[in-house]
């Protein structure tokens, strides 16, 4: 039985996308690339975040999360993850909106345009089990991708 790991989304099965890995035995994180080459605009009051695709999508057991955190050489680059962290539920894994692709917010903090190259570490995710309080009845389910479960039904 699969327990957690990473997939290629199939908008991005034929575009040479790394699965993560760590970097070393001890390493809590799995270092997260760009899949293609993004321009990251000097943030300007009001704008928006650019979302940066990975190609990924996360798979794990249902008491688990894969938290997406910056790297320690973010900030030197001027990268800043807006969010702080990033929080991928297991139901967010092939839904039906976008795959469960994972896509890294970021802003960038530099009075210059930044740019990001395909295959350049962008991220870190670390999978981690959570728990639930005693009387936690939730029953919703996930009918969207990034960001869906703020949307309320209409």
């Amino acid at each position: 039985m699969r327990k957690r790991g990473f997939e290629v989304v199939k908008e991005y099965e034929d575009k040479g996308i790394n699965l993560p890995v760590r970097k070393t035995k001890h390493s809590a994180a799995y270092d997260i690339e760009a899949a293609e080459k993004i321009v990251l605009p000097s943030f300007k009051q009001g704008m928006k975040p650019t979302l940066i695709p990975t190609g990924l999508k996360a798979y794990m057991q249902s008491d688990e999360v894969l938290l997406i955190v910056s790297r320690s050489s973010g900030p030197k680059k001027g990268i800043s993850f807006p969010h702080s962290i990033g929080v991928i539920d297991s139901d967010y894994y092939n839904n039906p909106e976008n795959e469960g692709h994972i896509f890294v917010q970021c802003i960038n903090l530099k009075d210059e345009d930044v740019v990001i190259k395909k295959g350049e570490a962008v991220a870190q995710a670390i999978f981690q089990k959570y728990l639930t309080v005693d009387d936690d009845n939730a029953e919703g389910e996930r009918t969207g991708g990034f960001g869906s479960t703020d949307k309320k039904d209409k």
